[in-house]
Parts: structure tokens; sequence; C-alpha cells
């Protein structure tokens, strides 16, 4: 959906950036882990293209390769860019010995490395799919150095 005022109240305001998980008393890693894996859209589109999303690596090299049609749509790119920093961080997860998902006390996720260093892959995501850099398998594979 293409709303004129949208667009112009978003220019003015910044668009949505970021997502935010309640967790109410004790956080359920793999509770977390499933939620933020889901990344319904990116998974939708890259599918529509032909794009396995199987959490690899491979996977986000993909996804580097697609053309960006949803930067069209500053409706979908918000979305679009939140999934793609979720699936960042999912890949990250599921393959990097140590790494884990954090929520900040605000909500935010973030992925924690074993190192202890903190990753904000939602802002990686958001500025892949504004403007294609960082490129998703870039961050995966400075995040999966040892």
């Amino acid at each position: 959906m293409n709303l004129s005022f949208l667009d112009n109240w978003r220019k003015r305001h910044g668009m949505a950036r970021g997502v935010a998980v309640v967790s109410h008393g004790e956080q359920d890693p793999e509770g977390v882990a499933q939620l933020l894996s889901e990344c319904e859209l990116l998974r939708t589109q890259a599918a529509d293209l032909g794009v396995r999303l199987d959490d690899t690596a491979a996977s986000l090299e993909a996804l580097d390769q697609l053309l960006p049609r949803w930067r069209d749509d500053p409706e979908t790119l918000s979305w679009l860019g939140n999934d793609a920093g979720l699936y960042l961080g999912t890949v990250l997860v599921r393959t990097v010995p140590g790494v884990r998902w954090v929520l900040w006390p605000n909500g935010h996720p973030v992925v924690r490395l074993a190192s202890g260093r903190e990753i904000e892959v939602v802002e990686a995501g958001q500025a892949w799919a504004c403007g294609g850099t960082p490129e998703l398998y870039q961050c995966y594979a400075e995040a999966a150095e040892p």
C-alpha cells in the first residue's frame, strides 16, 4: 500500500527502526530464538524469488544477490529490514558456537558473541535493506571470525 502522508511522516520523523520483544519473568532462550527466527516477510519474499532461507551462511549470500525491489515500498522496507536483521541473528545463533540472543532492558534483541561483543543485527538488517551495505554475509563473516 502506498500512502503518501505516511511517506511524508517518515521523512520528517524517520522510519520505524527496530523491533522489541517483551519478556515476562525468566527469559526462555529457546522460545526467544524461535520467535526471532520467524522472519515471515523476508522468508516469503525470498521464496517468491527462488531463494530458500535454510538458516545457513550460504542463504545470506543468496539474499545479498537479490535485486532490492522492496526499496520502492517504504512500508515493506522497514519490515523487511527488521526481518533481515533477525534472520542474520538467527543464522549466527544457529551456526556459530557460543553465540546467543540477548534482550536489552528495552526489549531490543542483539546477538552476543562468545567474546562478549554484542552485534545489533536489526540495525545491520535495516542498513542492508535501505542501501545494500553492509552485506548480510559480510556481517556474518566478521562475527564468525575466531
